[in-house]
């Protein structure tokens, strides 16, 4: 076995809370209008709009694209459509061009988090036939949730909208409530930890292969990773990120230094618990 050092990291969720079987999206209302948007850019004759622009070789993958967005300002001020609907709660602004601000996302961390409540849909990464893609961060001291807004339009991806609202709580241990706690508490963290841990990594002796074992709890203090206790970023493809799944998967991925840990949890009792540990780190 051998002992992976890990960086610092961070990354993602779409947190919509509530435990009744039929539950009010809170982001309903705006994802209709980022469609009445598009729809009435789409029908506006002679006025210059961002799916004009043409795509370039980093629209082909939305993880390739969102990279440039964030990190090149000259791009970034192409695929914003102004004037921007930025909503805060129920209040709407309108930012113009000429007051926006260059927003690196997470590009200038060594990492950043994706949420998934099912493993298949981790294969969502990477797709190239998306349409609509949400970058999201999740502030866990404030419990607020930031949305972007992401439609590939004519090739082109375009940001369409931000909205900026509270995580609503239910009577269910809240898994960002308790992520939170999580890592930030070690005194928790030993009491949340399945032992003996299931744990996979590469090979020490041969990189091409995994080795699947067990860690006990100290273990597991040595092995694990640095991890996010402030906010977490996800890039949501499509995937459910359900208040209701008894899963969860956090993945930690590094930007450009080979990192990636994940870490399984499920709800046990009624209370998270982390089962699984995967640091397959190059």
């Amino acid at each position: 076995m051998k002992k992976q050092i890990v960086g610092v990291m961070l990354l993602g969720l779409l947190c919509s809370c509530g435990n009744k079987t039929t539950k009010i999206d809170p982001f309903a209302d705006i994802t209709k209008e980022v469609d009445s948007i598009r729809h009435k850019t789409d029908s506006v004759p002679g006025e210059k709009q961002p799916e004009e622009l043409k795509p370039i070789e980093a629209d082909e993958s939305f993880d390739d694209f969102i990279y440039s967005f964030a990190s090149d300002k000259e791009l970034q001020l192409q695929r914003v459509k102004f004037p921007l609907p930025y909503y805060n709660g129920d209040e709407k602004k309108n930012i113009e061009k000429r007051f926006w601000k260059h927003d690196n996302l997470f590009t200038k961390q060594n990492y950043y988090t994706l949420l998934f409540d099912r493993e298949e849909d981790m294969d969502l990464v990477g797709d190239t036939s998306l349409t609509s893609v949400q970058v999201e961060w999740i502030y866990m001291r404030t419990r607020m949730i930031k949305k972007y807004y992401f439609e590939r339009l004519k090739g082109a991806w375009i940001l369409e909208a931000v909205n900026l609202r509270p995580i609503e709580h239910n009577d269910n241990e809240n898994f960002v409530e308790f992520f939170s706690r999580f890592a930030s508490d070690s005194l928790f963290q030993s009491r949340r930890v399945q032992a003996p841990l299931m744990f996979v990594t590469t090979d020490p002796d041969d990189d091409f292969s995994i080795l699947e074992t067990t860690l006990d709890l100290n273990q597991w203090f040595a092995f694990k990773p640095v991890l996010p206790a402030d906010r977490l970023s996800n890039i949501n493809y499509g995937q459910q990120n359900s208040d209701q799944s008894s899963t969860k998967i956090l993945a930690l991925k590094g930007i450009g230094n080979g990192f990636s840990n994940i870490l399984y949890f499920h709800r046990k009792g009624g209370e998270w618990e982390l089962y699984k540990f995967e640091d397959t780190s190059i």
